[in-house]
């Protein structure tokens, strides 16, 4: 199974976020050159890595496109193997009102679901529960909704579930909230900027007082 766990993600964004923060407090506490130059070069490259993937995205969409819908066929296939991954699935599916990458037959990919002869899962010709359309009457969420939904007509999927995909869900997310977006790439992009300004800043004042200048 090639599916992503989420955790190791957020291990690596833990890590990261840790080794630059320790590298700044230390640094500007002991006024430590070194690890002033490491943090500010640090924050320089996640910097420009932000900019170049935005580009690359803008530039490249069928690539991105195609690569997102890898991503998301070969955690389908893990669903039910992680339950990070199953909730992170169930969330994005919920939010965003979609089933699969493309639609709900994307869930044959998983072996709970895959409709063939050779399956003898419970879950069937079905889908998570997450690809249902929620029941304003029910409190309690069925999470046995998708059984056997595929069995019936295509027609009728979309009185009980969602039919659009995910990659389609997102696509149309994006336009609508485009100022969202560029406003947090925007804040982050300024918080950073700052962070180099004040690390750089540091780094003149201790090299003034060592040579033996007064600031």
């Amino acid at each position: 199974m090639h599916g992503i766990d989420p955790v190791v993600l957020v291990l690596m964004v833990g890590v990261v976020m840790f080794t630059l923060g320790f590298a700044g407090c230390v640094g500007a506490l002991r006024e430590n050159i070194c690890l002033l130059n490491f943090f500010c070069s640090a924050i320089v490259l996640i910097f420009f890595l932000e900019l170049a993937v935005a580009v690359l995205a803008f530039l490249f969409q069928d690539w991105v496109r195609d690569r997102f819908r890898e991503f998301f066929e070969s955690n389908i296939r893990s669903y039910r193997d992680d339950i990070d991954l199953q909730n992170l699935i169930d969330s994005l599916q919920k939010a965003n009102q979609c089933c699969g990458a493309y639609g709900p037959e994307d869930w044959d990919l998983n072996v709970y679901f895959n409709c063939s002869g050779a399956s003898y899962s419970r879950e069937k010709c079905g889908v998570p529960f997450s690809c249902c359309v929620p029941d304003p009457a029910q409190k309690v969420v069925n999470t046995q909704c998708g059984y056997d939904v595929r069995t019936q007509l295509k027609s009728k999927w979309d009185e009980s579930i969602f039919t659009k995909g995910c990659i389609q869900a997102l696509e149309g997310w994006l336009p609508r909230n485009i100022y969202i977006v560029a406003g947090v790439f925007i804040a982050i992009s300024l918080l950073q900027i700052f962070g180099i300004f004040l690390a750089r800043t540091l780094i003149s004042d201790i090299e003034a007082v060592k040579a033996g200048h007064h600031f």
